[in-house]
């Protein structure tokens, strides 16, 4: 019995030891299947790698056999043509040798049959070309000369054109009302007064409409005539400081005011005289000048104008060498008519003559002012620069406010004129209408086309337009040609 105890736990430890070994040959034996297994995948991926790096190479090697024999091809075909180039330059310098031997030849019979050496024929030649070169320049001389006297009107009329750019002075449109700020709202009932007798009172007396509406703290004084509409401006102003607003009183102011206006009138029309740097004038010449602070032509202040006019017709007598204070004594004065118009019957032009004749005036001075609408033939040239002067004030771009408009369809004609010629691609007025710049089709319009649209534009221009000064005709032709660089 304790034999058979003691056999059980041997026996134990062998059967373990027996399943041990067994596992462990079976992990050894799929240890070794699965080494076999993946020799195999790699044997079969390296033999792929193999067939398709052999396929690879075939292709290299087929397409390095082509490109081989383009090479061979292309260089057989620049051996051909270096050998017809070397061909062409042996016959090129055999020509040329030819040539040099005919020149020789040629110069040898000239040199015996003219009896003269090369340098002989070279100064002969020289002096030809020199006596013609200097007879065609003596008649180029005299055919300026010629043109010169036969334009010298034109040319004078350019120079005139030219001075007005020099001047640039502004103007103020007027209207025919001007407002009048209040200190306060309560001043519209004094200012109207007991039943509108204060408002009936300030119109009969000025002259002027008085408009009181619902404007908070404004009254409007509205007339054509700008002296009455001043003095009615001043004597309301001189009212509202006072205080006391009754017809009694406001005819009193009336009067004072009237005077300050006169007053007003003899300070515009000496400061007048000192911008443009005249005097001895008589004063009531001065004082009548002074009177056309106040108004106004086509919305242009005509004292305004007429300093202006005398600024440009001295520079343009400067230009023509011409008496340069009798001209400007001329636009000063041409348009002081206009102060008396409504006193006097007949044009301003007339009147205006008449009364620088009495006060003293030159003939010169009289016949431009009379001449300056062409109501009298002008017969001096002192009468032409003033009506040249007055038509460039009043003409220039917005200086008047009737000449906007014509100024704007005088710019859209001028781009129709230029645009209807055949090959024009684009025009644009410029320089306030004293340019045109025509941009022609290079491959429809040629130099010469170029230059006869600028002189068929021009002659068209100067035919249909009016216009002061001049107008400069440029024609554009340009080719461009652009490339990119990848």
């Amino acid at each position: 019995m304790k034999l058979a105890t003691g056999v059980g736990p041997v026996a134990a430890v062998l059967s373990a030891g027996l399943l041990c070994l067994l596992l462990l040959s079976l992990a050894a034996t799929l240890t070794v299947r699965r080494v076999r297994i993946a020799r195999s995948r790699a044997v079969e991926e390296a033999e792929r790698i193999r067939t398709s790096a052999e396929g690879h190479a075939a292709q290299l090697r087929a397409e390095l056999d082509r490109r081989e024999e383009r090479l061979t091809e292309e260089l057989r075909r620049l051996r051909t043509q270096e050998e017809r180039l070397a061909l062409r330059s042996a016959e090129l310098d055999r020509r040329k040798s030819e040539v040099r031997a005919l020149e020789e030849q040629s110069r040898s019979t000239l040199e015996r049959t003219a009896g003269l050496t090369e340098g002989q024929a070279r100064s002969e030649l020289v002096r030809t070309i020199e006596a013609e070169a200097r007879r065609e320049a003596v008649v180029a001389v005299r055919e300026i000369e010629r043109r010169a006297k036969a334009e010298g009107e034109q040319r004078a009329r350019e120079i005139v054109a030219g001075s007005i750019q020099r001047l640039a002075a502004e103007q103020t449109a007027e209207t025919v009302v001007t407002a009048f700020r209040l200190p306060s709202e309560d001043l519209k009932g004094r200012i109207i007064g007991r039943e509108g007798r204060n408002i009936r009172a300030f119109e009969a007396v000025t002259g002027v409409n008085l408009i009181v509406d619902d404007t908070p703290e404004l009254v409007q004084l509205s007339c054509f005539d700008p002296v009455r509409r001043e003095t009615a401006r001043l004597t309301l102003e001189a009212l509202v400081a006072d205080g006391r607003i009754h017809p009694a009183r406001i005819e009193e102011v009336h009067g004072r005011s009237q005077n300050e206006v006169e007053r007003l009138c003899l300070r515009a029309g000496e400061d007048a005289l000192l911008s443009t740097g005249l005097g001895d004038i008589h004063p009531e010449l001065v004082r009548v000048l002074g009177r056309l602070r106040y108004r106004t032509s086509y919305g242009q202040n005509v004292l305004g104008h007429l300093v202006e006019s005398a600024h440009i017709a001295g520079m343009m007598a400067a230009e023509l060498g011409v008496d340069v204070e009798v001209v400007k004594r001329a636009a000063l004065l041409h348009d002081i008519g206009k102060a008396m118009t409504h006193e006097v019957a007949g044009s301003h032009a007339a009147i205006g003559a008449e009364l620088a004749r009495r006060h003293g005036e030159a003939d010169e001075v009289v016949h431009a002012i009379a001449a300056h609408h062409g109501e009298v033939e002008a017969r001096t040239v002192e009468a032409v620069l003033t009506q040249a002067a007055d038509a460039c004030s009043g003409g220039r771009p917005g200086a008047r406010r009737e000449s906007v408009e014509a100024y704007v369809r005088r710019l859209e004609r001028l781009e129709e004129i230029a645009g209807a010629h055949d090959g024009v691609a684009k025009v644009f007025a410029m320089q306030a209408g004293r340019e045109v710049r025509v941009m022609v089709q290079p491959e429809v319009v040629d130099d010469l086309g170029a230059q006869l649209i600028a002189r068929e534009v021009a002659r068209q221009v100067a035919e249909e337009l009016t216009y002061p000064g001049q107008i400069r005709i440029t024609v554009v032709r340009e080719s461009r040609a652009t490339e990119f660089a990848r």
